[in-house]
């Protein structure tokens, strides 16, 4: 037996003519009031897990945004306590409808103080708390380092040409399945065949063209790093939710510079060092632009790997 359970859930909302309601359900097993979530399956990620039990519970398909945190408490398993955990996202239905289901009796659309009033579990209204303290409808970016490539000193030729090795193809597949999760509309990479290689999967099946971004390269960033953030804020408030392929020499400069200016704590940092594994995602949520600032950074959480992992949310975050 697993000594955890993982499951994840979201607060599930939707915005009516100016009027945001929050999805609370009922669930007769054990007469609460609770927010969307269910166990991971076998190699499922958080993410699928979490779109999956919001469509099993509420018939709504939704879209994942910023990632809300983690609850962790003990559950009895044979009479014996196993840690539990449950992540969470924030996710916007876009459509569907409910039907009473054996998991789900009654499905509710609240207010916020009438969500925080009617949930059973404080650690609900947490997570409630946490999807306050921003706007629901952001621009979530996903901010990804190229997956694994051959190794840099066994590879002959021009290096901008290293291609993926079989490891990073497994992680490029992992993040195509990924992707659609969060409602990916664009795809952008750095002009290196590996950063390219990495999202190509993405944007065959959104039938676009990769747009190469050359300040987002080692080679351009470095040069005149302003204009990096720049650009990439600039990428951020032309809205949607566009896909990002750039490399390790960039990536923790850029969020790190972007937490500053805007006040975020990284609690993925250790020692000062923002991480940037191959293959892994920082998922960036932007308000929408204000002044001459351009979008503010709303948050910013490190994802290890697009590929069902332990614990994935959990190896770089306390």
């Amino acid at each position: 037996m697993s000594s955890l359970i993982r499951a994840a859930g979201a607060v599930l909302w939707r915005d009516i003519g100016g009027e945001l309601s929050l999805a609370v359900v009922h669930r007769p097993r054990y007469d609460d009031w609770s927010l969307p979530k269910g166990k991971l399956d076998s190699g499922e990620t958080i993410a699928e897990a979490a779109v999956r039990e919001i469509d099993e519970e509420t018939g709504f398909r939704a879209v994942l945004g910023r990632y809300l945190g983690q609850i962790r408490y003990p559950v009895l398993v044979k009479g014996k306590p196993v840690p539990k955990t449950v992540d969470y996202f924030a996710a916007e239905a876009v459509e569907g409808g409910f039907e009473p289901n054996e998991e789900v009796d009654e499905l509710r659309w609240l207010s916020l103080a009438d969500a925080e009033d009617i949930l059973t579990r404080p650690a609900d209204v947490d997570i409630l708390k946490a999807f306050a303290s921003a706007p629901a409808r952001l621009t979530t970016m996903l901010f990804v380092r190229h997956a694994k490539a051959g190794k840099r000193s066994e590879w002959r030729g021009d290096d901008d040409l290293r291609p993926l090795a079989d490891a990073g193809f497994r992680q490029a597949e992992g993040l195509r399945k990924l992707a659609p999760l969060f409602g990916v509309d664009r795809v952008l990479a750095a002009p290196r065949l590996r950063c390219v290689q990495t999202v190509q999967g993405v944007a065959d099946d959104l039938a676009v063209d990769i747009r190469h971004e050359v300040l987002l390269s080692e080679e351009g960033y470095w040069p005149d790093p302003v204009l990096g953030v720049a650009r990439l804020l600039a990428i951020a408030g032309d809205g949607g939710t566009p896909l990002v392929s750039s490399q390790g020499g960039v990536i923790p400069d850029v969020v790190s510079t972007l937490a500053d200016r805007d006040g975020v704590e990284l609690t993925a940092a250790r020692g000062g060092v923002v991480p940037s594994k191959k293959g892994s995602l920082w998922i960036l949520s932007f308000s929408a632009p204000s002044g001459s600032n351009g979008p503010k950074l709303v948050s910013a959480d490190y994802f290890p790997s697009p590929l069902p992992t332990p614990d994935p949310s959990r190896a770089e975050k306390p």
